[in-house]
């Protein structure tokens, strides 16, 4: 095992596991206070559920305009720029949010952050794909989600126990982490952006031209975004609906959302070799049925072992869909639009974001709120058929078509 440790270190260079290291930093801070981000304006603010899936969609509303402004400036300046910058932003909004008492003056403060972190989503992801050769980035991106899983597992563990006594601590711990991550970035990485050709300089002046023409990636993006729809209820809508159908305590979901992390970091590498061994199709719809299956299984249970289940069932879809997701995106794209591409799967977490809590929202303030998982389960269904026929489709790109490791 040893060996096998100091092998996968050797296979990526030194910016990566720095790269890594702050990823953990960072994840375990924003992990305190996310995962309870609606229940707090709920108890705190008495918000309604319309209104918070009114806010999360403005909130991805804004984000879908940075990302995409995120991936075009990363292209142009550089990844480190915008990754300090949109931490260091982050971070002030982060603490302000807890010493704000007034439901109008939180809801500002979180559509300001919301402008801000998706600065940061498509430059590291960018820089990973600069630091990793293609058929490494797989398992590249799986390590990053292994340790952010780890921070995760923390995070809500701890914040679950914390929330209970004061949500402020909670707020100046993800401040205070996103700092220590930009200073990482700031001192310990390099700039990465490659760079372009002088006959090649043209193609950065195109913007989104080239990209939008991409039909293949288009359609993968539609798809996504009712995936990411379905997911997104994990943060939103889902806490609620325990606590207040079944009496489900902050504590119990922060130990259900450590759960989570904890088989990431665990099965996310077993579970990317087997990934690397099928077509890309194949497993994003595979996620995709886990997904339906474990979202739509919270319709059916009562108690928290079965809650506990069914997030067990959608964490496995996780795995699945989101490396490898990753990964064809960052083979796809031209070298320099890479920040371009990596922001528009930005946009597309950022309207699954906006659409799924605002119609789960009004789905569970006007009928019965179990049709929420009723829904995800048909919807996570019918999203793997569609990827089943992106993979058969005439035209589909072959490293959709086809696995990662026969690339």
């Amino acid at each position: 095992m040893i060996t096998r440790i100091r092998q996968t270190i050797a296979d990526y260079p030194r910016e990566f596991w720095i790269l890594f290291g702050g990823t953990l930093v960072n994840a375990a801070g924003g992990a305190l206070i996310f995962p309870f981000f609606t229940l707090y304006m709920r108890q705190r603010f008495g918000i309604s559920m319309t209104t918070v899936g009114v806010l999360m969609t403005v909130m991805s509303g804004m984000g879908l305009v940075s990302g995409a402004l995120g991936g075009a400036l990363s292209d142009r300046f550089g990844r480190k720029r915008l990754m300090v910058g949109g931490l260091t932003l982050a971070a002030v909004a982060s603490f302000t949010m807890g010493l704000v008492d007034s439901a109008g003056a939180f809801i500002v403060v979180s559509i300001f952050i919301s402008l801000l972190f998706p600065l940061f989503g498509p430059a590291s992801q960018a820089m990973v794909a600069d630091l990793v050769e293609s058929g490494k980035r797989a398992r590249a991106y799986g390590l990053i989600r292994v340790v952010a899983n780890l921070g995760i597992a923390i995070g809500p563990a701890i914040g679950g126990f914390l929330a209970e006594r004061s949500y402020f601590i909670l707020f100046a711990g993800d401040a205070i982490s996103s700092l220590i991550f930009a200073g990482i970035i700031l001192f310990f990485i390099a700039e990465t952006k490659p760079e372009v050709r002088e006959e090649d300089r043209v193609a950065q002046r195109t913007g989104y031209g080239p990209l939008l023409r991409d039909t293949p990636f288009v359609l993968f993006c539609l798809v996504s975004v009712v995936v990411t729809a379905v997911y997104a209820q994990m943060n939103s809508t889902w806490p609620v609906f325990m606590k207040e159908n079944y009496g489900i305590q902050e504590r119990q979901y922060g130990l259900m959302m450590s759960l989570n992390a904890g088989m990431v970091v665990l099965l996310q590498f077993p579970v990317t070799e087997f990934t690397d061994r099928h077509a890309r199709a194949t497993m994003l719809a595979l996620g995709s049925v886990l997904y339906a299956v474990g979202f739509g299984l919270v319709g059916f249970v009562s108690t928290a072992p079965l809650f506990a289940l069914a997030i067990a069932i959608w964490t496995v879809g996780e795995m699945v869909h989101v490396p490898v997701s990753q990964a064809y995106v960052a083979d796809i794209a031209p070298e320099d639009m890479r920040g371009r591409y990596m922001g528009v799967m930005g946009l597309v977490w950022g309207m699954g974001w906006g659409v799924g809590p605002l119609l789960a929202g009004l789905v569970m303030d006007r009928t019965d709120p179990h049709y929420v998982w009723y829904g995800c389960l048909v919807i996570g269904l019918a999203a793997a058929l569609a990827f089943l026929w992106l993979g058969r489709r005439r035209g589909a790109a072959p490293s959709f078509a086809h696995s990662g490791g026969t690339e």
